[in-house]
């Protein structure tokens, strides 16, 4: 699948992507380096991650990707993470809060420490990102932040409520920073990915019967490829979106 527009001001713009080594997030990864963008991405993926900036490079981008080894349920890692991306590239303008785990659970098993845990790995860290990235912004005059949700808790998905909760939460999120960050030319939105055939998805999801679910229930025939969250991503990212702010960007087919 190619990339199907080019966004002129997100050349050289210093991007932060969380989960960016493998599926929605390598496809962010690879799009936003295609732009120009001086990106950055943390992932704990080690050899997936690695391999993913080695292919972006032989596309002969203008600047290859920096992957960070970092396990977002450390914060004072992911704050390094941010600095550390600062220093390589410049203040981040563009902060995706992509990274998530849709580890499936049953009600009577959950704990407090799994409970936290999925709380740790799916919602904490994008409060937290928005946080330390928010005085670079600043001082750039503004930027982009786009944190990534699910419609898993629309369609009242079972078997996973601690992960529907973090993505359900992602909308309160943005509508309140979007407010707090706003006058300073900050923009915050939320991304809603349908199902997305990544690697992970067909793997241990997908089969014959979840693939006529979603021939019944998207407007859309085809399926939804992590390329076309991507090419959601760099409309909010570029200045093409430039009054957009506390909005729900839907790309599922029509399903929701």
């Amino acid at each position: 699948m190619q990339q199907t527009a080019i966004y002129p001001d997100l050349d050289g713009r210093s991007v932060f992507i969380t989960g960016g080594g493998s599926g929605i997030g390598a496809a962010l990864t690879r799009a936003f380096a295609r732009q120009g963008s001086k990106v950055a991405f943390v992932d704990i993926a080690d050899a997936d991650s690695e391999a993913l900036v080695e292919s972006v490079k032989t596309e002969g981008v203008k600047h290859t990707p920096l992957f960070l080894h970092c396990d977002l349920r450390d914060i004072a890692a992911l704050r390094d993470s941010v600095a550390a991306a600062q220093k390589a590239h410049g203040d981040i303008t563009v902060l995706l809060n992509n990274a998530a785990h849709d580890e499936r659970h049953a009600v009577d098993r959950v704990t407090v420490e799994y409970f936290d845990d999925r709380v740790a790995v799916n919602q904490r860290h994008v409060f937290f990102a928005a946080q330390a990235v928010l005085p670079q912004m600043q001082r750039a005059g503004g930027g982009s932040i786009v944190n990534f949700g699910s419609v898993s808790w629309k369609l009242r998905q079972g078997g996973m409520p601690a992960y529907t909760m973090a993505k359900a939460s992602m909308q309160g999120l943005t509508r309140g920073l979007a407010r707090d960050f706003g006058k300073q030319n900050i923009r915050v939105n939320t991304l809603v990915p349908g199902w997305v055939m990544t690697e992970r998805q067909l793997k241990l999801w997908v089969t014959p019967e979840a693939e006529r679910e979603i021939d019944a229930g998207q407007c859309l025939a085809g399926r939804v490829m992590p390329e076309h969250i991507a090419d959601m991503a760099l409309f909010l990212a570029s200045a093409a979106s430039a009054m957009c702010s506390a909005q729900e960007f839907v790309v599922d087919g029509g399903w929701t």
